[in-house]
């Protein structure tokens, strides 16, 4: 099996909503507050790199490893 280059890899907004367990207008609703990184515009369609998103994620988990070690 070829690995593949997250750099590679584009979300659509059905697939980024269901990888992060949320709706498509939370997505959106993030993207405007500056929340989630931008998307890339491609064939007039928003995309997310999955690069992106993993380093996202990230960052969110060291968000709450940091918000739990205060309790």
């Amino acid at each position: 099996m070829k690995h593949v280059n997250p750099e590679e890899l584009y979300l659509n907004v059905d697939q980024v909503a269901k990888r992060f367990g949320i709706s498509k207008h939370s997505i959106w609703r993030w993207k405007r507050e500056g929340k989630f990184p931008m998307g890339v515009k491609i064939g007039g369609s928003t995309r997310w790199r999955l690069s992106d998103l993993l380093e996202h994620e990230g960052q969110l988990q060291s968000c709450f490893a940091t918000h739990l070690k205060l309790f």
